[in-house]
C-alpha cells in the first residue's frame, strides 16, 4: 500500500453478525440502502473481478469509486474520485465482535492532503479536512445501522446535512 501522510478512520458496532453486514454493503448499488448523502448509486461493473460504480451525492457531486482489493466476508479497498481526476484511497474492514455482533471501520485516505510535505498539511488536515470527513463517515456507519435495524433505506440527511455532499 502506498504510504500516506494522514487518515481518517471511524468504526460503527452493529448487533448482528459480519456476515449480514457484509451482505448489505457488497451487494450492487448498496449505497442506495443506506448512505444519507446518496442521490444515486449506478454500477458500472459489479462481477467477480471487477467492481466500480458511481456515486452520486445529493449537492450532485459524482464521484467513481474503482475497487482495488475485494476480501470476501472481511472487506474491501477501493479508489474514489471524479473520472480521470485524483483519487482518494479508502478501506472497509468488518471485523467479528462475537457471534452476533459484528464492527464496520471506514479509513479514508484523502488525496487533498497526502500530497507534498507533511509538516504544511497538518494545520488544513486537523483544522478542516478532519472534521468534515469524520463526520461524514460516521453519518455513512450510522446510515448502516440505521438501515440494519429498521431495515429500510436509511432517509436523506438523516443525521444532519453536510455542506460537501448535501
Amino acid at each position: 500500500m502506498k504510504n500516506y501522510n494522514f487518515s481518517i478512520k471511524c468504526r460503527q458496532e452493529f448487533n448482528v453478525s459480519s456476515s449480514i453486514i457484509w451482505n448489505i454493503i457488497s451487494k450492487e448499488s448498496n449505497l442506495d440502502l443506506y448512505h444519507p448523502f446518496c442521490k444515486k448509486n449506478e454500477v458500472l461493473s459489479w462481477e467477480e473481478n471487477s467492481h466500480h460504480d458511481r456515486l452520486e451525492y445529493l449537492n450532485g457531486v459524482v464521484l467513481e469509486r474503482k475497487f482495488t482489493s475485494w476480501n470476501e466476508k472481511k472487506g474491501y479497498e477501493l479508489n474514489i474520485g471524479r473520472k480521470n481526476g485524483r483519487q482518494s484511497h479508502v478501506s472497509w474492514v468488518i471485523e467479528n465482535v462475537s457471534e452476533n455482533k459484528s464492527a464496520l471501520s471506514i479509513e479514508v485516505h484523502p488525496w487533498m492532503i497526502n500530497q507534498g510535505n507533511k509538516l504544511f498539511q497538518f494545520l488544513p488536515f486537523q483544522l478542516f479536512v478532519k472534521p468534515q470527513l469524520k463526520s461524514y463517515l460516521n453519518s455513512v456507519l450510522s446510515g448502516l445501522k440505521w438501515h440494519v435495524e429498521n431495515n429500510q433505506i436509511t432517509p436523506k440527511n438523516h443525521f444532519g446535512k453536510l455542506s460537501w455532499f448535501s
